[in-house]
């Protein structure tokens, strides 16, 4: 039997395979009277098991191949009604368009209302306001203030209303405030180069050397605000990651350095002097902030030893022992501190055994770095800043979850483990080669997250099987209070809009987690 793609709709495929192998002749049948409904129909759900092979540590693993329970379990999605205009909330109204909106508009409105005011309007004013955006875009990215902002949302107390929950949850969509104060600094900064030019050409601005090295810094910071803006875009950003990464680093840093010089250079014109000028300038303080939150994480640069366990020709699992970490935490590594760093979930050592070091972080192959990452394990691996809080943390509000992964996806939900009072859980991974790839002792880990863990092996068919008509049964059946989902892109998004436009809590990272 041939799988449709993943999370297209399954039903026309199973449908004509039972029309075909049945092979009823219609037409030696007397024609049956229309059948009369007074109420919709309803299904029973049966346990979904596929073809089990027991393995000697006790746990499971189903092939892929579609038995009559997987068809039965089709039903679960008709149960489960869409929502009117679910595809409008969920997919271009999502939380992260709503909050990149949200602030975007604000900032504009503010532009307008300036530009109104027309001559009374004071450059430093929108030098300032640029400068606050690009502060809020920055600080979104600081450990310091994420780690802040995970721990007062995932503070909510387990027995908090489910409305409370489904709000606090979406502090990972804090990317949408990111890249909305970055689209709307360098609004605010095109008013402010516009209005000093204006004044330039119209001699308000004394001709001197300086103003004429402060012209030209304006369009040269201009340049770099609008190059780091396009290569953020997420077409760009997947297609060209590490161009997207290193602009944004070095482009940012050399922004910085601009804003200084130019606010020395706007302060010397000052009449009342560049202290002066400076002291009672926003922006001034403002950079300060923005220059120590920027420093810090470098501050922390460390090359640190590293233990490679190779797991496979697909993945490594690697040890660190230069930090303790805690439930939801991730760190970034690098091969070299200027090129292109990688972040990784992480989760204690301490559960397989291994008392030489504290932590590890499973690397599967999915690029130039982590292929030769599996194939030459390093001995020493650059880390930067503080361990980090992310999308994991915030599922430790509920009682019981459903965690659904694929392949190496698994790595990140491991962090469940650093948890002692983590939610009753049930793992659904769905992978090709479970135990050749990752390992016994990977296994192992799955089962103490979920005594009974659900794997599906899509090398018996080589075929995925579609995951929603699963994932709803067993959110039915273990009473889940919300479905965690790590997979890959485009799995996440269509798996979670299937849940969530179904009335179900369903949480997956997005590109800009």
């Amino acid at each position: 039997m041939s799988y449709p793609r993943e999370f297209s709709s399954p039903e026309d495929d199973w449908k004509k395979e039972i029309i075909t192998e049945t092979k009823i002749d219609l037409s030696a049948l007397p024609t049956p009277p229309s059948p009369t409904y007074t109420s919709s129909p309803t299904y029973t759900s049966t346990t979904v098991t596929g073809s089990p092979i027991e393995n000697e540590k006790g746990y499971q693993i189903f092939s892929s191949s579609i038995s009559s329970s997987d068809i039965e379990a089709q039903s679960e999605k008709e149960e489960f009604s869409q929502k009117r205009l679910g595809f409008l909330h969920y997919t271009a109204l999502n939380v992260y368009r709503r909050l990149f909106s949200a602030v975007f508009i604000a900032n504009a409105t503010a532009f307008i209302i300036l530009l109104v005011k027309g001559d009374r309007t004071n450059p430093t004013d929108l030098i300032s306001a640029s400068a606050v955006n690009l502060a809020v875009c920055g600080l979104c990215r600081q450990p310091l203030i994420v780690n802040a902002l995970f721990l007062l949302f995932g503070s909510l107390p387990r027995s908090s209303p489910t409305f409370l929950k489904r709000l606090a949850c979406k502090i990972f969509h804090l990317g949408g405030v990111h890249s909305g104060a970055g689209v709307a600094s360098l609004l605010w900064y095109i008013g402010f180069a516009a209005l000093y030019t204006a004044n330039f050409a119209t001699f308000r601005v004394a001709h001197s050397p300086v103003s004429i090295v402060v012209l030209s810094l304006i369009y040269l910071v201009f340049a770099l605000l609008a190059v780091i803006i396009v290569v953020a875009h997420p077409a760009l950003r997947r297609r060209y990651h590490d161009v997207f990464e290193l602009t944004h680093r070095f482009a940012n840093w050399f922004i910085l350095v601009l804003f200084w010089a130019l606010l020395i250079l706007l302060g010397s014109q000052e009449p009342a002097g560049l202290g002066y000028y400076l002291l009672h300038l926003p922006a001034f303080w403002i950079l300060i902030l923005l220059t120590v939150a920027t420093i810090h994480p470098w501050l922390l640069l460390r090359k640190v030893p590293v233990v490679a366990e190779p797991l496979s020709q697909h993945a490594v699992r690697l040890h660190f022992s230069h930090a303790t970490v805690k439930f939801g935490q991730g760190i970034s590594v690098a091969k070299h501190p200027l090129k292109d760093w990688h972040s990784f979930a992480s989760f204690p050592d301490h559960f397989s055994g291994v008392t030489d070091t504290k932590f590890s972080c499973l690397v599967s192959k999915a690029g130039d770095w982590t292929t030769d990452t599996i194939q030459n394990p390093p001995k020493f691996l650059w880390k930067r800043g503080i361990p980090t809080y992310g999308f994991g943390y915030i599922f430790r509000m509920f009682s019981r979850i459903i965690v659904v992964t694929t392949g190496s996806g698994i790595g990140p939900c491991l962090s469940f483990l650093a948890d002692e009072s983590r939610p009753a859980m049930r793992v659904l991974w769905q992978t090709r080669n479970p135990i050749k790839t990752y390992g016994e002792g990977t296994m192992e880990l799955v089962k103490k997250m979920d005594g009974e863990p659900e794997i599906i092996d899509t090398s018996k068919k080589g075929k995925r099987v579609a995951m929603l008509p699963l994932v709803l049964k067993t959110y039915k059946e273990f009473g889940a209070e919300a479905v965690c989902v790590i997979s890959n892109p485009k799995m996440t998004k269509e798996l979670v809009f299937g849940l969530e436009s179904r009335g179900v809590l369903a949480y997956g990272p997005i590109f800009d987690s």
